[in-house]
């Protein structure tokens, strides 16, 4: 067999063991770090058994979903590249429970605890995406519905819908993570300045 022959044969070999480049793995995002609010005055007095907070079906993944609404808005669709590092609604979840912890002095409850609370609070997400106007413009939309229930007395006690949209920096995955992560804080920060108001009416109610 001729050097030049064993060559080519060496080569053919080395080629099969490299095979076709890895693809690259997706970028997994999540809502970055919590604000610092260890300085903060408690404000809620009472027990609150905070429940996951509920999606419909099509937020319940870890897509990064968005809109074109210059083309058609009531469409669907997710970066192929990017994702969440859990579904949006688990991610606020946890964002949620850390919140109303340093503003409760009453406690706060989770349904694997047991424990009694004297109110509880449901979140429905209802929108959680990144919506673009335009080719190179967009902006984070972010909506829910809260409900609180009075245990004792098995009523609803208050209940209230909000709505919060954040310009998107960039028109890409990026730029929505980051407005959708500000628009989520900013859901949170709204629900639980209600939720202490709320409870505080109460109290005085009573």
């Amino acid at each position: 067999m001729s050097k030049s022959l064993i060559a080519l044969l060496a080569l053919l070999v080395s080629a099969c063991s490299i095979g076709p480049a890895a693809k690259d793995a997706p970028a997994t995002y999540d809502l970055g770090a919590p604000r610092n609010y260890s300085g903060e005055q408690k404000k809620i007095r009472h027990g609150v058994l905070v429940y996951n907070v509920a999606a419909p079906g099509w937020l319940d993944s870890q897509a990064i979903v968005y809109r074109l609404n210059y083309q058609d808005a009531a469409r669907q669709l997710s970066y192929a590249n990017s994702r969440w590092a859990a579904p949006p609604a688990a991610l606020l979840t946890q964002r949620l429970r850390s919140r109303l912890a340093t503003a409760s002095a009453g406690g706060i409850i989770n349904v694997a605890d047991g424990a009694r609370a004297d109110y509880t609070l449901r979140i429905e997400l209802e929108d959680f995406s990144q919506v673009f106007d335009s080719a190179s413009t967009s902006r984070a939309v972010a909506v829910a519905r809260a409900s609180i229930v009075n245990v004792a007395r098995r009523t609803l006690h208050a209940q209230k819908s909000f709505a919060v949209e954040r310009a998107a920096a960039n028109p890409n995955a990026e730029g929505g993570v980051r407005a959708l992560a500000a628009a989520g804080d900013d859901l949170i920060e709204a629900v639980v300045a209600w939720t202490a108001e709320s409870l505080v009416q109460e109290k005085k109610g009573n």
